[in-house]
């Protein structure tokens, strides 16, 4: 017996089809990503203020062409929603002000050993710490310094905006909204490897240093890929993805080795652990879609709807 035209067949290869879409998609994206970091032929390292200033300029572009990108996907794919191609990438006025503090908030607890081992080797302490952190010259500089700039403006917007708010959606539709968390990343962290060929470029170090350096490098850029699109698919905005993700560029990696060699270990390793376990405590409350209202993003998950909600 033949299978109706609009059958189960018909149906999973729709599936498929847009499946496919959504993956080569992203891929479109992250090769329009990385390789506008190389438009721009020089020999120069990549802390360079002029290299810094014309990458700046190709990951701004990309970062501006991606609702267009998400859009041709949303005809590709079929997608018919009531939300704005911005409100899907996060971009919108609903629940603003929560979203940019909240998700902010949880990663600070999570620095919380780190945040005190810094008070500790600074002379004066966390009043030092603070001093320096609202210091209106302090800032003058940061502004000035293209490295600063690269660091904590321009990678943290246009990387949480084409990684996290384009590719998002483009993912929840195939794979659902708790996969496309732990898909995303995966194709930020393979963005990273590009590092690779630069390292070997300039001729730093080994390629078995280059190569382990690199695939730590893919590990935590994945792991924090991955609690983004968290604070994403949880708050529908995009704001907090680049708040948090600017606060630990300029915190950097915590360092434990550092905190089991200093003269006050214990002191510190139980702020280390008082912040993870903050932080998990916290993470589902502070993330609670109800401060966020009505998530956009959420539309485009396959029924049940519900299932949106990640628990």
């Amino acid at each position: 017996m033949l299978e109706p035209e609009h059958g189960p067949v018909t149906q999973v290869e729709h599936t498929f089809t847009r499946c496919q879409v959504c993956v080569l998609s992203c891929l479109l994206l992250a090769c329009l990503y990385v390789g506008s970091l190389y438009v721009w032929r020089s020999s120069l390292p990549r802390d360079h203020p002029s290299v810094i200033k014309r990458r700046c300029a190709s990951v701004l572009l990309v970062s501006a062409l991606s609702p267009a990108v998400v859009k041709v996907w949303m005809h590709w794919a079929d997608i018919q929603v009531d939300a704005s191609v911005l409100e899907l990438m996060g971009v919108r006025l609903g629940g603003l002000l929560p979203a940019a503090v909240l998700p902010l908030l949880l990663t600070v607890v999570f620095y919380l050993g780190p945040l005190v081992h810094a008070a500790m080797d600074d002379p004066a302490g966390f009043s030092g710490e603070l001093q320096s952190a609202l210091d209106v010259q302090s800032w003058r500089l940061c502004v000035g310094d293209a490295v600063w700039l690269r660091n904590q403006v321009v990678a943290p917007l246009t990387e949480e905006l084409v990684f996290r708010g384009a590719m998002l959606p483009m993912l929840v539709p195939c794979a659902g909204p708790t996969a496309a968390i732990f898909t995303a990343p995966l194709f930020f962290g393979v963005a990273h490897l590009h590092h690779i060929t630069e390292q070997q470029r300039l001729h730093k170090d080994n390629m078995s240093i280059v190569l382990t350096v690199s695939g730590m490098q893919f590990l935590y850029t994945t792991v924090f890929g991955a609690f983004t699109a968290f604070i994403f698919m949880r708050t529908g905005h995009v704001v907090g993805p680049v708040l948090c993700h600017s606060f630990c560029n300029s915190r950097g990696l915590p360092d434990i080795s550092a905190a089991l060699q200093h003269p006050q270990r214990p002191a510190l390793l139980v702020s280390y652990a008082t912040g993870l376990l903050l932080f998990l405590v916290l993470l589902f409350p502070l993330t609670d879609p109800f401060f966020y209202g009505a998530i956009p993003v959420c539309s485009l998950a396959p029924p049940p709807t519900s299932a949106c909600q990640i628990q």
